[in-house]
């Protein structure tokens, strides 16, 4: 064990012992219950970012690729966190951001991103969060964003609505674009589809009230499903960036499908999501 992740398990041992759900006979309760406790994991996961940021510098960030950056504080958010579900549900397995784990369940599967937001964490932009989720078969049935700089948990469970820091939650109820604030992530990396996607840009700029980029997905969603934001898309997301964040968002009332208006938006790597009365003018290109 690295002693960044000793530091972690000292977070760990401030939280209180998880119970083991081996039995499944109701699962809309234990949904619940398996949602109030990936809230605590998420904090505590939080709260070692919070902690590692103030003596965090450049000289511990990692590259994975072009514009896409890694730390320690990742790695071991992720390895724990991990450690702390596998409490929960022992027989589940993993989609995660960072890889550290390769065990797949033949049922049940967490999809997670330790931290979402990397380059505003380094940057020392206080907009990052922790993305939890867990796929049933094929189908999402919890999701947990923890937005780290507010303290603010924002979580939801299969027919159980949605929930910031215990307060239920939904989406907005604007119907008319010039009323809306739109919320998009910028291409950093594949930019195969920039030009349509600076034509979406451009068509939303002029008929929005207002145009942000947060640097979060996890937030982005998040924010769609409190009403902060009346909608988003990206293309190029991954799994871990979209699961926790698309399933609050249904929960809120709201639609989540990919560019065509599908359910392709978890593996597609094109996401729209909106209140439910809001259309985007999207340029797919294809």
């Amino acid at each position: 064990m690295t002693y960044f992740e000793m530091k972690f398990m000292f977070f760990a041992s401030k939280t209180s012992t998880f119970v083991k759900y081996p039995n499944h006979e109701n699962m809309n309760t234990t949904y619940k219950e398996l949602t109030l406790a990936t809230c605590e994991i998420a904090k505590m996961a939080g709260q070692f970012m919070a902690e590692e940021r103030k003596s965090f510098n450049d000289n511990m960030i990692e590259s994975k690729g072009m514009h896409d950056l890694v730390s320690y504080v990742d790695k071991a958010s992720e390895k724990q966190i991990i450690a702390q579900l596998q409490q929960l549900l022992p027989e589940s397995g993993f989609i995660a951001e960072e890889g550290t784990s390769d065990i797949h369940g033949e049922r049940f599967n967490w999809v997670i991103d330790p931290l979402d937001g990397t380059t505003n964490f380094i940057q020392g932009v206080p907009i990052y969060a922790v993305s939890i989720a867990l796929l049933d078969m094929e189908e999402l049935v919890l999701g947990v964003v923890y937005e780290v700089g507010l303290d603010e948990c924002f979580y939801a469970w299969k027919n159980g609505g949605a929930y910031l820091n215990t307060l239920p939650v939904q989406v907005s109820k604007r119907a008319n674009i010039h009323d809306a604030l739109v919320a998009t992530g910028f291409p950093y990396s594949d930019f195969s589809r920039l030009d349509d996607y600076i034509e979406t840009l451009k068509w939303t700029m002029k008929n929005a009230r207002g145009v942000r980029r947060m640097g979060s997905a996890a937030t982005d969603l998040a924010y769609v499903a409190c009403g902060r934001f009346d909608a988003f898309w990206e293309y190029d997301l991954k799994p871990w960036d979209v699961a926790a964040g698309a399933l609050i968002i249904k929960e809120a009332g709201g639609i989540v499908t990919d560019y065509k208006g599908g359910n392709n938006y978890l593996f597609g790597r094109e996401i729209v999501a909106t209140n439910g009365l809001l259309k985007l003018a999207l340029n797919t290109g294809h």
